[in-house]
């Protein structure tokens, strides 16, 4: 479960991570992606653990915000969803048609960047 969150986490930092305040952003990027604890972020700031958690739950709800606004995060996880399933059906159905090959392979590009 907490691997699940973290991932979800950083997934959500990576769509909307820029709407976030500086601080926001240390804190959270800190603790989800450099896996610092709250006792270290406390002290790389020089404040106390408990504003470092309320800022972190602060920064996570609106996070979840965003996404249940936007759905950013879901639209980019259904698309690949899709793509799987297009690339499995392309290799069961025409795994010899060059041309189709390549044209999935420029629509998994065009997603990862």
């Amino acid at each position: 479960m907490e691997i699940e969150k973290n991932y979800r986490i950083n997934s959500l930092l990576e769509f909307y991570g820029e709407l976030l305040t500086k601080k926001q952003k240390e804190y959270i990027t800190l603790y989800y992606a450099d896996d610092y604890s709250l006792g270290e972020i406390s002290e790389e700031f020089s404040v106390s653990r408990q504003a470092v958690y309320d800022n972190i739950k602060r920064t996570t709800k609106i996070l979840e915000d965003y996404e249940e606004r936007l759905k950013l995060l879901q639209d980019f996880d259904n698309r690949n969803k899709q793509l799987d399933n297009l690339v499995h059906y392309v290799q069961e159905h025409y795994k010899d048609d060059h041309t189709l090959w390549q044209l999935v392979s420029e629509l998994e590009q065009s997603e990862e960047g």
